[in-house]
């Protein structure tokens, strides 16, 4: 009797610890007020670059100027080469975008819609303060051919990179420093890899479940104005050390000379 009723318990704990990681997930997403929701997959991912079919407001002529902050932003991502290959698709967005600041003030005010009434409209508040200058998304796909295989390649794993730039710096590094606090306060995630030369980094792992097939890996820092959000996924085992590879990559193509935005 007592093992038919371990049995049920085992897959209720289960369920009540996937059910805790994704709420989470979302609760961080909510409160941070953060950009487009992304979902990557390692197989049967479609890694065409789907044409946007986000409405935004009519741009003006600042958002004209602003336009080319998005542009700079873009060009500051790790580039895809033998290494990288394009990823799955960014919610509507394709693998590859680049987003105005107004642009981008819509995206994260659309990103809370399901707050209640109140509370949505604290934090529209807050993003109309922090004068977004742009955001710029960008999906991997880690090839069979990379150029160093021991480490890129040991297991496939497709990443997602947002950077979005601020005019508030301090609102930046509030923005990254308060998601890494809160992962850690909530006691459900994993510390994940940590990423030489920049301290501000910090990556969580879901907790370890034998069951489960995926694994995926959360991470964000600033640079300057600059937030950077990487989110990763795989099947199990993930290759976590390419993951922190790329992301050190990426925050040492925002803060060297002549590439920073």
């Amino acid at each position: 009797m007592a093992r038919s009723d371990a049995e049920p318990r085992k897959k209720r704990v289960r369920r009540g610890r996937v059910a805790a990681v994704a709420g989470a997930v979302l609760l961080v997403g909510a409160v941070i007020a953060g950009g487009a929701c992304t979902v990557v997959t390692v197989q049967d991912a479609d890694r065409d670059a789907g044409a946007p079919t986000w409405t935004f407001p009519k741009a003006d002529k600042q958002e004209t100027r602003t336009a080319k902050a998005a542009s700079s932003l873009a060009a500051v991502l790790v580039p895809y080469d033998d290494s990288w290959s394009r990823g799955p698709d960014i919610a509507e967005f394709g693998s590859d975008a680049a987003l105005s600041g107004g642009e981008a003030t819509a995206l994260r005010k659309e990103s809370i819609r399901g707050l209640p009434r109140s509370q949505r409209r604290q934090i529209e508040k807050q993003i109309d303060k922090q004068h977004t200058k742009g955001m710029a998304m960008r999906s991997y796909l880690s090839t069979s051919n990379a150029s160093d295989s021991t480490l890129y390649a040991a297991h496939a794993f497709t990443v997602s990179i947002e950077l979005i730039q601020m005019e508030d710096k301090a609102a930046i590094r509030d923005r990254s420093t308060f998601q890494n606090e809160l992962f850690d306060a909530l006691k459900i995630f994993r510390a994940g890899p940590k990423i030489e030369g920049h301290k501000n980094a910090k990556c969580f792992l879901p907790p370890k479940d034998k069951k489960e097939k995926l694994d995926m890996m959360i991470c964000s820092a600033y640079q300057g104005d600059v937030q950077v959000s990487l989110t990763a996924s795989a099947a199990k085992p993930m290759n976590t050390k390419g993951v922190a590879q790329l992301l050190r990559e990426q925050l040492d193509r925002i803060q060297e000379p002549g590439e920073s935005v």
